[in-house]
């Protein structure tokens, strides 16, 4: 199985807490691929700056503890991106969401 971790999850998985059994065992299955966009680096890196939440400095070396593979955005993306339906606003899920369409 290939599972996108979105920002949320990718942080309660960092911080072994939130999430639900099910989710938990299916990331640690070393049989999946478990991907990070580096749109939810960003936003992390975001919300630190402007003091909104508290999250790991070394977030690259944790994902790479933890076997989590890095997904880059590409132009592909950013397209699919912005021809989503306009249900959600917040730019960073509509490419999670664009990302997970496209990887499939």
């Amino acid at each position: 199985m290939r599972l996108l971790l979105d920002t949320h999850a990718l942080l309660w998985w960092l911080a072994d807490e939130g999430l639900q059994p099910q989710a938990q065992d299916a990331i640690a299955d070393p049989a999946n691929l478990v991907a990070v966009s580096a749109a939810s680096a960003w936003e992390i890196s975001i919300k630190k700056a402007l003091g909104k939440l508290a999250a790991p400095d070394d977030l690259e070396q944790q994902m790479q503890a933890g076997g989590l593979v890095p997904l880059p955005i590409s132009i592909a993306h950013g397209t699919a991106a912005g021809r989503l339906p306009r249900h959600h606003e917040d730019p960073f899920d509509r490419m999670l969401i664009a990302q997970a369409l496209a990887e499939g």
